[in-house]
C-alpha cells in the first residue's frame, strides 16, 4: 500500500514538473517574440524627435505585448485558470492590472483619462470576466449567454472611439494603442481563461506548414480578387516609380502596424472567439442545417439591403457572394468529411465580417470583404492560430501598396 502511494506521489511530481517545464518554455518563447517586436519598435521610432516619447512608451509596450503573447497559450492559460480556482478575488486581479496600465500610461503622456467615453473602460474590462465567473464555471455547453456577453462587450469597443487611446508611442510610428491591447487582453482573459473556451489559438508561433497555408490563401484570394476587380475597374494597376529601400521600409512598416492594430484585433474577435463559439454551438446542436438556413436567410436579406442602399453598380454583388459562400459551406458539410458546423460557422462569420464593412461605402469592396472573411476564417480553421489568420489579413490589407494598386471605391 505504501509502495502504491509512493508511486502515485512520484507520478504527480513528474506531471507537475512536466507542466512547469511547459509553462517555462512558453514564457521563454513569449520573451523572444516580445524582444523581437521591441527591436522593431525602437528601430522605426529611432529619430531624435520622437525618441523621448518612444522611451516613455517602452515599459508599457514591453509589458503589454509580453502579456498579449503569453495569456492565450495553452499551458499558461490552464495554469492561471487552475490558480484562479473560481475565486472572485483572484479573478479581478488581472482586469485591475489592465486598468492600472491603461490609466497610468494615459496620465504619464499628459492626457486626461477621465473624460468622455473613456470612463467606460473599467466597466468594459471587468464585464465579461465577471459574467463568466458568475455563470459559466465548468459549463461546456455554448448558449445565448456566451453570445450575448460577446456582443455586449464587442459593440462598445468597436462603435465607440476611445480618446485618448494611449498610442504607443504618442509621437512617431504608433504600433498600436494601450486601449486596443487592453481590450484584446480582456477578451483573451475572459473567454480563454475564465470561460475556458478551447482552441482560440491566440499566441505567436512559427510553423512552416501554417506559414505556407497563410501564404497560399493570401495569394489565392488576391489572384481571385484581382481578376474580378480589374475586369470591373475596381482595381487599377498604378505600379511604383522605383523599387527602393524607402518603398521596402514603408511596406514592412505598413505590414507590422496593420497586423498589430487592425488584423490581430479583428481576427481575435471574429475568428478566435465568435467563429469558435458558433462552430461549437452548431456542433452541440447536431443540426447544422438549421443554422445554415437561418444564417443564409438573414444574411442574404442584409446583403441585399447593403447592396441596394449604396450608390454604384453591381448592387447584387454582396448577395451573390453570400449565396456562393453558403452553398460552398453546404456541399462541404454534406460531404461529412469535416466536423459538423465548421464550414457553416465559417460562411456565417465570413459574410457578417464583409457586411460590417458597410462604412466603406463601396459595394464591390463589401463583397470582396465577405470573401476575405472566408479566407481568414479558413486559415484559422487550418492553423488553429489567430496570428496566422491575422497574417493573411495584414497581407491582404497591404497588397495594394505592395503591388502598386489603387482601389476605386
Amino acid at each position: 500500500m505504501k509502495s502504491v502511494s509512493l508511486k502515485l506521489l512520484n507520478s504527480q511530481k513528474r506531471q507537475t514538473m512536466k507542466i512547469e517545464k511547459g509553462i517555462s518554455k512558453e514564457l521563454q518563447t513569449s520573451i523572444a517574440w516580445t524582444a523581437l517586436l521591441t527591436v522593431l519598435f525602437l528601430f522605426f521610432n529611432r529619430s531624435t524627435e520622437v525618441f523621448p516619447a518612444t522611451l516613455l512608451a517602452l515599459p508599457f509596450f514591453v509589458v503589454l505585448y509580453f502579456l498579449l503573447f503569453s495569456t492565450g497559450k495553452e499551458k499558461t492559460s490552464a495554469s492561471i485558470r487552475k490558480w484562479l480556482d473560481s475565486d472572485i478575488k483572484k479573478i479581478v486581479i488581472f482586469p485591475t492590472t489592465l486598468i492600472v496600465l491603461y490609466f497610468g500610461y494615459v496620465l504619464i503622456i499628459g492626457k486626461n483619462p477621465f473624460q468622455g467615453v473613456v470612463s467606460m473602460v473599467p466597466f468594459l474590462v471587468f464585464f465579461p470576466a465577471l459574467v463568466f465567473a458568475a455563470k459559466r464555471r465548468n459549463v461546456k455547453e455554448i448558449d445565448w449567454l456566451d453570445f450575448a456577453t460577446f456582443v455586449l462587450f464587442l459593440l462598445p469597443i468597436t462603435l465607440i472611439s476611445a480618446n485618448p487611446s494611449g498610442k504607443l508611442p504618442e509621437a512617431g510610428k504608433s504600433f498600436d494603442s494601450v486601449y486596443r491591447i487592453v481590450m484584446m487582453l480582456t477578451g483573451v482573459y475572459a473567454f480563454v481563461i475564465v470561460r475556458g473556451l478551447d482552441d482560440v489559438g491566440f499566441f505567436p508561433e512559427f510553423k512552416i506548414k501554417s506559414l505556407a497555408i497563410a501564404i497560399w490563401v493570401w495569394l489565392a484570394y488576391y489572384v481571385f480578387v484581382f481578376t474580378i476587380g480589374y475586369s470591373v475597374n475596381f482595381i487599377v494597376f498604378k505600379g511604383h516609380e522605383t523599387i527602393s529601400v524607402d518603398l521596402a521600409y514603408k511596406i514592412v512598416l505598413t505590414l507590422i502596424i496593420t497586423f498589430l492594430h487592425t488584423a490581430l484585433f479583428e481576427e481575435l474577435f471574429f475568428r478566435g472567439i465568435f467563429q469558435n463559439l458558433l462552430s461549437k454551438r452548431i456542433s452541440q446542436s447536431h443540426s447544422w442545417m438549421t443554422f445554415w438556413k437561418w444564417g443564409l436567410g438573414i444574411l442574404f436579406v442584409l446583403a441585399l439591403l447593403v447592396g441596394y442602399t449604396l450608390k454604384g453598380g453591381m448592387q447584387w454583388f454582396p448577395a451573390l457572394v453570400t449565396l456562393l459562400l453558403f452553398f460552398a459551406a453546404f456541399f462541404i458539410e454534406k460531404s461529412g468529411k469535416f466536423q459538423m458546423g465548421v464550414y457553416t460557422s465559417l460562411a456565417i462569420t465570413g459574410v457578417l465580417f464583409g457586411l460590417v464593412h458597410y462604412h466603406s461605402g463601396s459595394i464591390i469592396y463589401i463583397g470582396f470583404a465577405c470573401i476575405a472573411g472566408w479566407a481568414y476564417g479558413y486559415t484559422w480553421i487550418k492553423t488553429r492560430n489567430v496570428f496566422y489568420s491575422a497574417l493573411v489579413h495584414a497581407l491582404v490589407n497591404s497588397s495594394a501598396l505592395m503591388f502598386g494598386l489603387e482601389l476605386m471605391r
